[in-house]
């Protein structure tokens, strides 16, 4: 007995119909999220942002990164203000009340820091120097924890480590490149200009005051 066209066809609408609707739920809303996952994250920021809860998380950010390594005020501030979801206030919040509990401060990571630095490898006053500035730390707050540091480890003692450490391993230096080289490395050190010609001087095995191993001050 031949079927109903009319039935038939009402029944490949309602098929047809059927897939259209489960393609765009399954696949429509991926496709999207996929191609443009940024704008995703756009979206979602505004609700990340009421107070209570960028205060609450910031705090819970800064926690974490404290107990991952000491961080300057500075360093930290600058780390908890890449997120999006928090803001100013909440990270001015979050820092004031880690340094009221005593887990930021300037002074104590400065002195900490350098005085690490220090037991690792004979390093001087002017690479610390640097080391901290790039770790935020205020310049009087460096140069009185470097005060300390330098007070307890002279910087000549530790030049002369460095420079029994090098003599061990390549020999006393003979040549005007040898010479050049151990000052270069001393320099790199963070040394001062002048104690690190004296103590090349001191160290070389030849007469270097005719040959002096430092570069004129104008070809620098």
């Amino acid at each position: 007995m031949p079927s109903d066209p009319g039935r038939v066809c009402r029944s490949v609408t309602a098929a047809l119909q059927y897939l259209v609707m489960y393609k765009r739920k399954k696949f429509g809303p991926k496709s999207r999220t996929r191609a443009n996952p940024a704008e995703e994250r756009s979206d979602q920021t505004p609700r990340l942002l009421d107070p209570e809860k960028a205060r609450a998380r910031t705090l819970q950010r800064a926690v974490k990164l404290l107990a991952a390594k000491p961080r300057s005020v500075g360093e930290m501030r600058e780390r908890l203000l890449e997120k999006e979801w928090t803001n100013e206030t909440a990270v001015e919040a979050a820092l004031a009340k880690l340094s009221e509990y005593g887990y930021l401060d300037d002074e104590t990571f400065a002195h900490g820091f350098a005085a690490s630095r220090v037991r690792q490898k004979p390093v001087g006053r002017q690479r610390l120097a640097r080391d901290l500035h790039m770790k935020k730390v205020p310049r009087e707050t460096a140069d009185d924890a470097l005060d300390r540091v330098f007070a307890e480890t002279p910087e000549e003692e530790l030049i002369d480590r460095a420079v029994e450490k090098r003599v061990r391993l390549r020999g006393r230096p003979s040549t005007r490149a040898e010479n050049k080289s151990l000052f270069d490395h001393l320099l790199r050190l963070g040394f001062a200009y002048d104690l690190v010609i004296r103590k090349v001087r001191a160290a070389s095995a030849s007469n270097v005051d005719e040959d002096d191993p430092a570069p004129d001050p104008d070809e620098s």
